[in-house]
């Protein structure tokens, strides 16, 4: 039986990580080459007896340019058409694999993979790039992934969130429950296709990727540049020196600050 760690942890790769995949894919030429022809569904799932399936799972249907994610939901396979999935024995062994321990006892099955190989190699090419892009522990050189770097992190962190609101993580569901309709962002300065949000409203919540239009923010979260983004979150910069330079900017209700930021390293240790 997982522990609630262990699940809440589970959540986070299934509805946060896992859907990074579709942004990679469309943000990298060389990955969205190798989908350019490809019409199929991707699973990657783990044995759960508790679940009603059997099992979790995250799915896409991909055809070509067009991505469905479907985040914490298992599919079912239709008839002919090509079906990849890494299935992994148990939610501790998925957990372990995400987070870089990779050996025998966590290693997934392989389904479909000799017969569709060409869906196959494509589906690892863009797990594996982003196994190594949050496995980063330094920006990188240069710019363009940096931005995209950035922009994963941002969808990570509050789908993340939202996640364990919506699993009944205690701290977080207390935090919603008592809250008015609120908006919650993250941004960089002269970016604003880098930059995410978390709506959150008596219990309920709901992350966004781009800017939130229908009202300012209650509180943003804003960075000067992608290398200040990237301090602090890959935890290398001090949140208050930042704030203290400049190149961290609290705009809004400031007072809020701290909570996200201890979200924000809530969704971070249960991910490493």
């Amino acid at each position: 039986m997982a522990s609630k760690d262990d699940i809440y942890a589970n959540k986070i790769f299934l509805c946060g990580a896992l859907p990074l995949l579709r942004t990679i894919v469309a943000d990298i030429p060389s990955l969205k080459k190798k989908f350019a022809n490809i019409h199929a569904v991707f699973q990657v799932s783990a044995l759960d007896d508790s679940s009603p399936e059997g099992k979790v799972a995250t799915h896409f249907t991909v055809n070509g340019d067009e991505w469905l994610v479907h985040a914490d939901r298992v599919a079912y396979k239709v008839k002919k058409q090509p079906f990849i999935e890494l299935e992994f024995k148990s939610i501790e062994s998925m957990n372990a694999f995400f987070k870089g321990k990779i050996g025998p006892s966590t290693l997934p099955k392989m389904k479909g993979a000799v017969k569709f190989a060409k869906e196959f190699i494509a589906f690892m090419s863009a797990l594996l790039k982003m196994a190594s892009l949050l496995g980063l522990e330094a920006p990188p050189e240069d710019e363009e992934t940096k931005k995209l770097l950035v922009k994963l992190y941002f969808y990570l962190l509050s789908t993340g969130i939202s996640a364990l609101n919506k699993n009944g993580h205690e701290a977080v569901h207390a935090w919603t429950l008592k809250s008015p309709d609120r908006v919650y962002a993250w941004a960089v300065e002269g970016a604003p296709e880098v930059s995410a949000y978390l709506r959150i409203k008596a219990g309920k919540s709901k992350a966004g990727k781009g800017d939130y239009k229908r009202a300012m923010p209650f509180f943003t979260m804003k960075f000067d540049n992608f290398d200040s983004a990237l301090g602090i979150l890959l935890s290398i910069d001090d949140m208050l020196d930042a704030v203290r330079k400049g190149r961290l900017i609290m705009e809004g209700a400031p007072e809020f600050g701290g909570q996200i930021g201890e979200f924000m390293m809530m969704v971070g240790a249960l991910a490493k």
